[in-house]
């Protein structure tokens, strides 16, 4: 079984690099997935997430769709599967969907609230999945961390608590939310140690393409801006070739920062967009 806490045992002291892709909301998009896909799977990444698709459905099939088409390039996939609105049997639905397509790594979210779509009262929290998925399968899950808290979390010291919980229930691997401040993520990385929780932990890194997109992933996730990252937004803000160009030096910075100071591994944030991932990889690759 190619599991994701495998991958991070057998890379030696060289980082994890890996990336995150989303399902296209309409179906002619998702036509044109394979060409990405195809692009990503050049760069060699370790692994490859791919997020729930959108609308609910029990089968789940973009997602699972997508994650397949990436095993069949050679590259080791991730499915998210989310749990706040589905019962236990939908979710065991959804677990053998993805055993028989050959996924074999999963990463275990509670989901967002929807105001419009009632959560089911089977599972609270993304601990409560991990359990459901560990006695229901052999799959291997991965879990969110927060290095800044879960924005619904009432301290950073309870986060923790239940990012053990999260460990303790089975998860073997965890990705953090992105952050924007290198400093904030080496905090917790310390506190994570001192909880005992002794798993690679993937640094979350997405690079700002527009203003527009980093407002909305700040109000979805809660990740502060440092000043300096905030001068460049207010700088570049009407020219998105500047913005682009810098924001991208920003995430290389960050990235090579955390390379020099032994992170297990960088998760990029791609957005669908290759030409991110190659920058990014490309700025990178001498560095192992």
């Amino acid at each position: 079984m190619s599991t994701i806490a495998n991958i991070f045992k057998n890379k030696s002291k060289k980082p994890v690099i890996s990336f995150e892709i989303f399902p296209p909301k309409r179906d002619e998009l998702l036509k044109n997935i394979d060409a990405t896909l195809a692009v990503l799977a050049d760069m060699h990444p370790d692994f490859i997430s791919v997020t729930f698709g959108a609308g609910g459905s029990v089968t789940n099939s973009a997602t699972v769709e997508i994650a397949s088409k990436i095993k069949k390039l050679g590259i080791e996939s991730v499915a998210h599967l989310t749990c706040l609105n589905y019962s236990k049997a939908e979710i065991l639905t959804m677990i053998r969907n993805l055993e028989a397509n050959g996924i074999e790594n999963i990463l275990a979210l509670r989901g967002d609230r929807n105001p419009n779509v009632p959560p089911k009262h089977d599972f609270a929290h993304a601990c409560d999945l991990i359990k459901f998925v560990r006695e229901n399968s052999s799959l291997s899950i991965s879990a969110a961390c927060y290095p800044e808290g879960h924005p619904e979390a009432e301290s950073r010291v309870s986060d923790i608590r239940h990012l053990k919980e999260k460990v303790d229930a089975g998860a073997t691997h965890l990705i953090s939310q992105l952050f924007f401040d290198n400093d904030i993520f080496y905090r917790f990385q310390e506190n994570v140690k001192i909880a005992g929780i002794d798993l690679p932990v993937d640094a979350g890194i997405m690079p700002v393409v527009n203003k527009a997109q980093i407002e909305r992933m700040i109000t979805l996730c809660g990740a502060s801006l440092p000043v300096k990252f905030q001068k460049i937004l207010t700088r570049y803000e009407n020219d998105k070739v500047a913005l682009f160009d810098a924001g991208m030096a920003y995430a290389v910075n960050q990235i090579i920062d955390l390379i020099a100071s032994g992170v297990d591994g960088i998760h990029i944030y791609t957005m669908n967009n290759p030409r991110i991932a190659d920058k990014l990889t490309s700025a990178i690759k001498n560095l192992f």
